[in-house]
């Protein structure tokens, strides 16, 4: 079928929003709550020299004792959007180098990209990981091989190249993951089971829902790291910024031991929304690049998974989201958290690495598609009129540009208690009317320059000129 003939078949279905849209409410006058700037100031840890860091834990670690001299390893990298993640892959590559090794890098991020190897290489080459800055191969074939069979008697599926190589070293951050709460999240277990298993084997662990999850994946991933040739993980843990905090290297008897304890000192890192209720909460893009349910459960305070509640705090009583990012290649996952969206989340929308992406997951709820409207500034109306409030002025509203760059935010003239409540929260503007240009858009660029949209839009307006 022609993609664009589906999209606007699939453009004419999402349209029916409100009865003939706005347009029978042009007489009535919608007013939007008046918004500041608001920064959280959340203690900010951070490795100063992240090369020279990762060289030395390789250099300090036991992967000579693992892998021979002069021989080849498979260097795990994921599709998450992991802020350093090319500085960090080109340390590696340079310290395994440097111990006489002759490394390249293997795509492990289970069906991401399509589940093709196009699409994969593709994902790489947008955070930097490249050949010709790597110094080494890329590669992201799909095929894996049975390597064993779980506890439940499953397949195991591994990567073969990897498998085939003299060593595996893993790079990966350890963070609370978006689908579930357990001792092992995503991080270096779950690159060596989902990432490393590519599609076939994403697709087991994801088959049985939160049971695959939580019980299938450690066990899976205590088998692999005793029958294959894993070496060395490097975890990192970020800090609000999403700037190393820390770097730990994780021998293969230790995976199991420490990951968890990374994973607790983490909670207590990442940025998070601090607010307990919230009647519209605005996301300026969703994607892939940002956290791989589309948006972190774990800041806009709902799971969406079947049969789970959703967390307690923050309370939302409308989400909204205005676009999908361009990093993420149309895989528009997470869309179903929302309550409205814009058309151009369908427009920009490629069903195939979406429909892939959410049936490997076996999360469908989060892919069922909000109420769409045409502009930024009806999607907003529409979220204040349906907010539960009386009036606009009392619609507890926060903006945000993304579920990953919190730092930044803004709120509306109702929470204004809420910050001068916050330990870490400081006002950095008086409150005045959203920034909505003459076409109806949110000026995300303007009000989040230092995000990733914002750098995006100075770097493309930069070869413009």
């Amino acid at each position: 079928m022609n993609r664009n003939f589906w999209l606007n078949d699939r453009i004419s279905d999402f349209q029916f929003s409100l009865p003939h849209s706005l347009e029978q409410n042009q007489a009535m006058s919608f007013t939007l709550p008046r918004i500041a700037k608001v920064r959280q100031n959340q203690p900010r840890p951070s490795v100063k020299d992240i090369a020279g860091t990762v060289r030395r834990l390789i250099h300090e670690s036991r992967i000579s004792q693992r892998v021979p001299s002069g021989g080849r390893i498979a260097v795990g990298v994921g599709s998450r959007g992991i802020h350093c993640i090319q500085v960090v892959a080109r340390a590696t590559v340079d310290a395994l180098k440097e111990l006489g090794y002759k490394p390249f890098i293997k795509a492990a991020m289970g069906s991401h990209g399509g589940a093709t190897e196009a699409g994969q290489l593709e994902l790489l080459s947008a955070y930097g990981i490249t050949p010709e800055k790597m110094g080494v191969e890329v590669r992201a074939s799909m095929e894996t091989l049975e390597v064993g069979t779980s506890h439940i008697g499953l397949p195991i599926y591994f990567d073969k190249e990897a498998h085939e190589a003299d060593g595996i070293v893993c790079l990966n951050r350890i963070k609370p993951h978006t689908d579930f709460r357990a001792d092992f999240e995503s991080g270096i277990l779950k690159m060596m089971v989902i990432g490393f298993g590519k599609q076939r084997g994403a697709e087991q662990i994801h088959k049985l829902g939160l049971r695959g999850m939580k019980e299938v994946l450690p066990s899976v991933g205590s088998f692999l790291l005793q029958n294959t040739k894993f070496a060395l993980g490097l975890a990192i843990l970020e800090n609000v910024d999403d700037y190393p905090a820390e770097i730990v290297a994780l021998e293969p008897e230790e995976v199991l031991e420490i990951e968890p304890k990374l994973l607790n000192k983490v909670r207590e890192l990442m940025g998070r929304l601090p607010f307990d209720q919230i009647d519209v909460l605005v996301v300026g893009e969703i994607g892939k690049n940002y956290s791989g349910a589309g948006m972190d459960p774990n800041v806009i305070g709902r799971l969406m998974v079947e049969t789970q509640p959703d967390f307690e705090r923050p309370l939302v009583t409308r989400l909204v989201i205005l676009d999908v990012s361009d990093e993420s290649h149309g895989n528009v996952v997470g869309v179903g958290f929302a309550d409205l969206a814009t058309h151009r989340i369908v427009e920009k929308m490629d069903p195939v690495p979406f429909r892939i992406n959410v049936i490997t997951s076996c999360f469908l709820e989060r892919a069922r598609m909000p109420i769409t409207l045409p502009t930024d500034q009806e999607v907003l109306e529409v979220s204040v009129q349906t907010s539960w409030r009386l009036t606009p002025d009392q619609v507890r509203m926060v903006i945000i540009p993304n579920s990953l760059e919190l730092n930044t935010i803004y709120v509306s003239e109702a929470m204004r208690a809420d910050v001068e409540a916050g330990p870490y929260l400081s006002l950095e503007s008086g409150f005045e009317p959203i920034p909505i240009d003459s076409e109806g858009f949110l000026n995300q660029e303007k009000m989040f320059p230092e995000s990733v949209r914002g750098r995006r839009c100075a770097v493309f307006a930069g070869h413009q000129s």
